[in-house]
């Protein structure tokens, strides 16, 4: 496999998960080659020194040289993770706050990319809108955006840890919106396949302190999204089947996560069933994100 990693350095082209992305990929044992650009030459070059290093402490095969997005028309995959210079100020919506700083990057990759015919997994936040706006003006028509995999991760993790449960035996979704739009399916996760009565709001704070802790300790989320690339990389291009949660397109309005079941890297969605509330909450989420793509297509 040939991967192309876009938005991976230091500056304009931040990317605390794309480096994450980039040592994933070293020791995976499936990629062959991984090209990255960024918007600094000096930042790609050096992510490429440094992964070269690592390849070679590792054993790893992997080649892995600078380039442009313009050359990675041949990659089998290309992540999408370049973010803008700005200060988030934001303490709710924090995600969606990137949409204008980070929505003309995007557009630029599109028409850069026009035409692509491989996978392309969108990181850069507001995931859900980016991977239509990308989706739309590239004309790819293998998008997925990786934000409610992450969601879905901690919401297992965390309801595990307050039953005093494996993680393994907790069945659940978040779907909908990367960011406050979220939607906790309570009511179809189950615990060793058995309905489990779930503290929705307790599992909601949690959602939204864990990227926080992140934040205060360590500058960034990176490794939890980059796992989640690396999961929807696999299952993309079929190398893992089974189900797994990303951003997709649900109609002509608006993208936004949900469960997907990929066979031989055909996907097929597996929307879970909704109670009353959480089919509100759907119906809210994909309300915002339509208004936000809207927005942005009037900003650019």
């Amino acid at each position: 496999m040939r991967i192309g990693l876009i938005g991976a350095g230091a500056g304009a082209g931040a990317g605390a998960v794309g480096q994450s992305v980039g040592a994933l990929l070293v020791v995976c044992g499936w990629c062959r080659e991984l090209m990255v650009a960024s918007g600094s030459q000096t930042s790609a070059r050096g992510l490429v020194t440094d992964l070269e290093d690592m390849a070679e402490a590792t054993g790893s095969p992997m080649r892995v040289t600078v380039t442009t997005p313009q050359a990675m028309g041949a990659c089998d995959a290309i992540v999408l993770s370049p973010r803008a210079p700005f200060t988030n100020r934001a303490r709710t919506n924090v995600r969606m706050a990137g949409l204008i700083a980070n929505g003309p990057l995007i557009v630029q990759l599109a028409r850069l990319l026009h035409g692509y015919t491989g996978v392309a997994v969108m990181v850069t936040n507001p995931v859900d809108v980016l991977a239509r706006t990308f989706a739309e003006r590239s004309g790819c028509e293998q998008v997925v955006g990786i934000g409610t995999a992450t969601d879905t991760a901690r919401y297992r993790l965390t309801l595990a840890r307050h039953l005093g449960v494996p993680v393994g035996a907790i069945r659940g979704h978040v779907i909908g919106e990367h960011g406050d739009g979220a939607v906790i399916c309570a009511s179809t996760t189950t615990v060793h396949g058995q309905p489990v009565t779930v503290p929705v709001q307790r599992m909601r704070d949690e959602l939204a302190a864990r990227p926080r802790r992140n934040s205060e300790g360590i500058g960034r989320t990176r490794l939890g999204p980059a796992g989640a690339v690396l999961d929807a990389l696999a299952h993309t291009l079929g190398i893992l089947d089974g189900l797994t949660e990303v951003s997709v397109r649900q109609d002509a309005r608006v993208w936004l996560g949900m469960p997907v079941h990929y066979t031989s890297g055909t996907p097929a969605l597996r929307p879970p069933s909704l109670d009353y509330s959480e089919t509100a909450q759907l119906a809210a989420a994909t309300e915002k994100l339509h208004t936000a793509y809207a927005r942005l297509t009037e900003e650019i």
